[in-house]
């Protein structure tokens, strides 16, 4: 029975030591909870005032970088223009140089926010890397673009003809295509991209040009007869050139007839039509001289 009571009264005792140790940890502890939603408190308010003061440091360079951008744009386009160059050039490259300065202060800003830049270059990187996919074929002709705007291998009003063997008046340069207007008045859009890498020749690109006639005449007649005749008739149009002078030779000794070149030079307003003046011409002033124009014939020799 005593021993039962000591047991009892060691239990209680027990109980009773545990409950003041609860009772005392809980006293201890109050003083660093409250410390510790201090500290908390703090944290926030000095994060608050730091995002803040970021913030109002990236709307200012926000609105001094758009204004600089703005600046430089303008600047850059009066440059252009003063050096002349095409309308379209300028329009194109202000609009390019303004859109990359604003993307420049755009990630400036968010940098200073307190946007990580790998982020931002992670996600330019991708979207780069879709729209070329995407536009893979526009992109090489914009390429084009630039660089016959910028090399000029021909100008609004040029003739020219291309490597697939279109051949007209240039009217447009723009960014992804050249508009040409053909001789019978057709409206042709050339992709910049093909028009830049391959041949191109620009037909007015000189002040004169030489034209080319070939005259066949029958065989028996005078070459030098044939010769004195032709160059009269060029002398007395006043569209061919005295320098250099024309010169006519006996180019091919065809089956039917002799084959006459004829070289001359003129303007290049004048080459077109001058071409077609002169073979009326010849064709009407050769006969008088007795020079014939042979039909296809064949000589067939026969033997008993």
């Amino acid at each position: 029975m005593d021993n039962t009571n000591e047991i009892i009264t060691a239990n209680i005792q027990g109980a009773l030591q545990h409950v003041s140790d609860a009772q005392t940890e809980l006293v201890t502890d109050a003083p660093k909870t409250a410390e510790q939603w201090h500290d908390l408190i703090q944290g926030l308010l000095g994060g608050a005032v730091d995002f803040g003061l970021r913030l109002i440091a990236a709307v200012a360079i926000l609105m001094a970088g758009m204004w600089v951008a703005k600046r430089i744009t303008k600047s850059v386009k009066f440059a252009m223009e003063k050096r002349k160059l095409e309308p379209s050039l300028v329009s194109f490259l202000s609009s390019f140089t303004n859109i990359v300065l604003r993307i420049f202060v755009i990630i400036i800003v968010l940098t200073t926010v307190g946007v990580q830049m790998t982020s931002i270059v992670a996600v330019l990187g991708a979207g780069a890397l879709a729209v070329g996919m995407a536009l893979s074929g526009t992109l090489q002709n914009f390429a084009g673009g630039i660089i016959i705007l910028f090399l000029k291998p021909f100008k609004i009003g040029d003739v020219i003809q291309t490597a697939s063997g279109r051949m007209g008046t240039v009217k447009k340069i723009m960014i992804f295509t050249t508009e040409i207007h053909t001789f019978d008045n057709q409206v042709v859009f050339v992709p910049n991209g093909p028009l830049a890498n391959g041949e191109i020749t620009n037909l007015s690109d000189r002040k004169n040009r030489r034209a080319e006639i070939q005259i066949a005449i029958s065989y028996g007649d005078n070459v030098d007869v044939a010769r004195r005749v032709i160059l009269n008739v060029l002398a007395a149009d006043a569209r061919i050139m005295k320098s250099p002078e024309p010169v006519v030779f006996v180019s091919d000794l065809a089956d039917s007839s002799v084959v006459l070149t004829v070289w001359y030079w003129t303007k290049y307003a004048d080459w077109f039509t001058s071409m077609g003046d002169m073979r009326e011409a010849l064709y009407r002033e050769l006969p008088r001289k007795k020079i014939n124009f042979p039909f296809p014939q064949i000589d067939v020799h026969m033997k008993k």
